[in-house]
C-alpha cells in the first residue's frame, strides 16, 4: 500500500539519491500474446541488491521482469519527477517472478528500485530512456479507455471525502459505534482505486492507509488504521482528532490531484492498476492483515475486486479486439471469485474476517491465484505496439 497506483523526466537531485546495489546487464525481448511486446529489463532482486539487464530503455512501453531471489517479500517501482511513482509491483514473495510494463512517454533519467521487506527508499539505481516523445491513448479506444477510468476514479475520490467527513465527525463527536459502522463503508471507495492514490508523491497513500507492521522506526503513524486500532482497540487517544482532521486533509490532496488538469490515466497504467488491486487482495486481505483490528478484511477484499473488475472492463474493446479469448477467461475467474465472496455476506456487509476458517481463506486464495493469473496477462495484451 504505497502510492503506493504519470510521466516526466527525473529531476537531477533525485539522481544523487541512486545508490550503488543495481548493475547492469544486456537486454533481452519477448513476443507475449502475439503481436510487438516492449523490450524485456530482467530485475534479479535479493535481500542486498537489484541487479538489472539493463540501465537503459526508450520512450514507450518498457517491461521489467522481476525475479526475488532474496528471502525478504520485495517490491520494485519506477519513479520519475518528484518521486511519481510510474509504476510499481508489490508483494513478490522469494522465489517468485512478476512482469511490470510501464510507458515511459518522455526520454530522459528515471529511477527503479528494489525494496526488500517493502520499507524505506530502496536499492536504486538510474534508467536512462532515449528517443522522441511519444503520445499514447489519444486516439479511438484508447482515449475512451483513459476517460471512462478517469471518470470512475473521479467518482471514487467524490464520494471517498463525504463519506471520511462524516467518519470523522463521528469520532469527534464521540460516537465510536457509529464510528466503527462507517470504517468500512467509508473505505470501499479509497481500496477501489488505490493503485491511482499510490501514483502520487509525498507519502500520500502510506499516509493515508499504512499499516503499523509496515512503520518504519520513527515514522509517524496517521491513516486509517491509525485510526482503527483507536476505535477497537485502545481507545480514543488524545490526539486521535488530529489523526482523524489529517484524514481529512489527505483525502482532500488526492482528490486534488485527480482533479488537476494535469492528471492523466494510460491504458497501460490501467490494466497494471487492475493487477495491483488483487495483488492488495492476496498480500494482506486474504491473511487478514489489512484491518487487523476490526476484522473488516472482506468490505477491503470487495472493493478491491470492484476496482478490479472496472479497470479491465475500461480496456475491455481493446482486450476484446486484441485476445478475446482472454477477456472471457478474466470474466470466468472475476465471477468465481464473488461466487466464493458472497457466501460471506451478511445484511449490507460481510461477516467479521475472524470467522473465516483457514480452509476457507486457502479457497479464496485459490480463486483469487486464478483470477490473478489471467488478468496478469492484461497489460502485456494492451502495450502491444
Amino acid at each position: 500500500m504505497k502510492v503506493q497506483p504519470s510521466v516526466a523526466t527525473l529531476a537531477a537531485a533525485l539522481a544523487a539519491l541512486a545508490l550503488a546495489g543495481c548493475q547492469a546487464k544486456e537486454t533481452t525481448s519477448t513476443g507475449d500474446d502475439g503481436g510487438t511486446a516492449p523490450a524485456e529489463v530482467t530485475v534479479d532482486a535479493s535481500d542486498e541488491s537489484c541487479e538489472l539487464s539493463a540501465g537503459e530503455g526508450t520512450t514507450g512501453a518498457n517491461t521489467f521482469l522481476i525475479t526475488n531471489n532474496g528471502n525478504k517479500v520485495t517490491e520494485f517501482y519506477v519513479y520519475g519527477a518528484g518521486e511519481r511513482v510510474m509504476g510499481e509491483v508489490e508483494n513478490i514473495s522469494p522465489g517468485l517472478q512478476r512482469k511490470l510494463i510501464v510507458q515511459l512517454t518522455q526520454p530522459g533519467t528515471y529511477q527503479l528500485a528494489c525494496k526488500p521487506g517493502m520499507i524505506g527508499d530502496g536499492i536504486r539505481s538510474d534508467f536512462t530512456v532515449t528517443g522522441a516523445e511519444v503520445q499514447i491513448d489519444t486516439e479511438g479506444k484508447f482515449k475512451e479507455a483513459a476517460d471512462n477510468y478517469k471518470r470512475y476514479v473521479n467518482s471514487q475520490v467524490d464520494a471517498l471525502v463525504p463519506a471520511v467527513e462524516s467518519f470523522v465527525a463521528a469520532i469527534k463527536a464521540g460516537d465510536i459505534e457509529a464510528a466503527k459502522a462507517q470504517y468500512p463503508t467509508t473505505r470501499v471507495y479509497y481500496e477501489r482505486i488505490e493503485p491511482v492514490a499510490e501514483s502520487f508523491p509525498d507519502d500520500l497513500d502510506p499516509r493515508i492507509d499504512l499499516r503499523e507492521a509496515d512503520l518504519e522506526p520513527g515514522q509517524q503513524w496517521t491513516g486509517f488504521h491509525r485510526l482503527e486500532k483507536d476505535l477497537w482497540v485502545t481507545g480514543v487517544q488524545p490526539d486521535t482528532n488530529a489523526i482523524a482532521d489529517q484524514l481529512v486533509a489527505d483525502v482532500n490532496e488526492l482528490r486534488a490531484g485527480v482533479s488537476a488538469p494535469d492528471f492523466t490515466v494510460d491504458s497501460t497504467q490501467i490494466a497494471g492498476g487492475a493487477q495491483g488491486l488483487l495483488d492488495e487482495i492476496a498480500s494482506s486481505k486474504i491473511t487478514g492483515e489489512e484491518d487487523i483490528f476490526s476484522h473488516t478484511d472482506l468490505w477491503d477484499f470487495s472493493a478491491n475486486l470492484q476496482g478490479s473488475q472496472t479497470a479491465v472492463a475500461s480496456v475491455r474493446p481493446i482486450l476484446d479486439e486484441r485476445n478475446p479469448d482472454l477477456g472471457m477467461r478474466v470474466d470466468q475467474r472475476f465471477a468465481e471469485v464473488e461466487a466464493l465472496l458472497a457466501k460471506y455476506r451478511e445484511g449490507d456487509g460481510f461477516v467479521s474476517y475472524d470467522k473465516v476458517t483457514e480452509p476457507e481463506r486457502q479457497e479464496l486464495s485459490r480463486a483469487l491465484d486464478a483470477l490473478s493469473k489471467e488478468v496478469s496477462q492484461v497489460q502485456g495484451v494492451i502495450a502491444q505496439q
